[in-house]
């Protein structure tokens, strides 16, 4: 389990599971704000992860939240979709990916 947002990302490549993202072809772009974030993306090629620190230039979706609220949804104590319909995680663009994240790294 992740203690930092750096933790969770260094370790995300590892987690997902190839055999769920085969033949995906997109980039999620995740912004996390405040002390102890930073911008990540994860690039699926035929489903193949690669996971970057930086800002993707062409992002199928941007998913945003806090430091703090994302630790809390990528370790379970808080739902996604609880965290976007109360504002704590704010999604831009192809809402269908942001359906199929908990599955893909869960």
């Amino acid at each position: 389990m992740a203690d930092s947002v750096e933790q969770f990302f260094s370790e995300l490549q590892g987690k997902i599971d190839p055999n769920k993202t085969a033949g995906m072809n997109q980039t999620y772009q995740f912004n996390i704000e405040g002390e102890g974030g930073g911008n990540w993306y994860v690039k699926l090629t035929d489903g193949q992860p690669e996971v970057v620190q930086g800002v993707s230039d062409s992002p199928n979706i941007t998913l945003t939240a806090d430091a703090t609220n994302w630790l809390d949804i990528a370790t379970g104590k808080m739902n996604g979709q609880t965290a976007f319909l109360t504002g704590k995680l704010k999604i831009q663009g192809d809402m269908s990916l942001a359906m199929k994240l908990q599955s893909i790294i869960g």
